[in-house]
């Protein structure tokens, strides 16, 4: 199809689920702070002024109480203090229990190779197109950016009478498969139980405005701001939350393929993980580098074996010999066991925190070494080809 219109969501770092994935990267972060090689598996479950933590765990020794704190912090920057979800008053249980020495055994012995193995077998995905200059989708980069901005403005106070939970979706109309306005939008968010819905439309309105490119306006009667009318009660008090269920909002918004692992909670020996970083790092550089408009790589491994199984490689213009040549040089130049990967983009480093909300990809690396897999530093290898 050449014209259609295409639809991605995103949700809020107040969002359940969100909140989840940000206390779970909250423990990453706080072990590998302390140790770069720790293993961490750590799965959240938020309700109603309750957080349950549980998993598995190889490092060093961290009290309960100082990942008690952890927590309590990471809820407390994304904005609640309500009495349903309150940062001081919630109940925390802490279940984390060491890793199975069964999976240790396969991570750290890989035959004759001195490297250790995948934590687990699995395949990733990454994907890069030229619709944005962030290379992304458009529909899920506007939806986030959307979300983003809200947030900034809540947190600073001049949107105060917002609530940390909020969802937004962007249906984007596409001619001759390139991008070109919005169909639709719907953005729901928490709110001061004083507004009424037109009122935080208001609110919500230059946000969007400000986000979308020039003509990009949707219809008025297709602007949905709270479809309900009214949105006071939410984050984990309206629904419950769990670590790694929007692994669609974190990617490419659906636009593009997924292997199903979730990211949030893991630490890099994870190909989950490091692997899905990788593959939209390659995909970004090689479209970056001009070879196709659109790239998808996909990775698989087996637990315990170092290298990829295979690797896949699509440009989307029928070139079927130019994805080989591709691929010849990734196997050549490119280490994509774990550890490889790991030491390539830096990832033994606190960095998780800030990929919990509004995606994994499509942002900044900056100068503390988050969004290492976002630079564009390999066209040069990619435009020898």
């Amino acid at each position: 199809m050449k014209n259609f219109v295409f639809t991605s969501e995103s949700v809020s770092e107040g969002h359940p689920d969100k909140v989840c994935d940000k206390v779970s990267d909250a423990i990453v972060d706080l072990y590998l702070s302390k140790y770069n090689e720790s293993r961490v598996a750590c799965e959240t479950l938020t309700t109603t002024n309750k957080v349950i933590l549980s998993g598995e765990i190889r490092g060093p020794e961290i009290s309960s109480e100082e990942i008690e704190k952890e927590v309590r912090k990471t809820i407390k920057d994304i904005g609640y203090e309500q009495d349903g979800f309150h940062h001081e008053k919630l109940e925390f249980y802490n279940y984390l229990h060491s890793q199975s020495t069964d999976i240790a055994q396969g991570v750290d012995s890989s035959g004759n190779e001195k490297d250790e193995g995948a934590g687990d077998q699995g395949i990733m995905f990454g994907y890069a197109c030229n619709e944005t200059k962030e290379l992304m989708p458009a529909p899920i980069l506007y939806s986030h950016k959307i979300l983003e901005e809200l947030a900034i403005a809540r947190k600073s106070g001049k949107e105060k009478d917002l609530g940390p939970d909020s969802k937004s979706q962007i249906s984007v109309i596409y001619n001759n498969g390139k991008p070109v306005g919005v169909s639709s939008i719907v953005i729901s968010t928490q709110h001061n139980e004083k507004l009424n819905q037109n009122d935080v439309k208001e609110i919500v309105r230059p946000y969007v405005k400000r986000i979308l490119p020039n003509g990009w306006e949707c219809p008025e009667d297709q602007f949905y701001v709270n479809p309900t009318g009214r949105f006071v009660i939410g984050g984990p008090d309206g629904d419950t939350g769990l670590t790694g269920r929007k692994i669609i909002v974190d990617t490419y918004g659906g636009a593009a393929l997924h292997g199903g692992g979730a990211f949030s909670g893991k630490d890099p020996t994870k190909v989950d993980r490091s692997a899905a970083y990788i593959s939209r790092y390659l995909s970004k550089n090689i479209v970056a580098a001009g070879l196709s408009d659109k790239c998808v790589i996909q990775l698989s491994y087996a637990i315990g074996v170092p290298q990829p199984l295979s690797i896949y490689i699509d440009l989307f213009n029928g070139d079927q010999n130019m994805s080989e040549k591709i691929e010849n040089v990734i196997r050549k130049e490119i280490n994509l066991s774990p550890r490889g990967i790991r030491e390539m983009l830096k990832l033994n480093n606190p960095i998780y925190k800030p990929t919990a909300s509004y995606g994994h990809f499509g942002r900044e690396p900056n100068s503390d070494g988050t969004f290492t897999w976002e630079k564009k530093d390999l066209i040069d290898l990619f435009k020898k080809i």
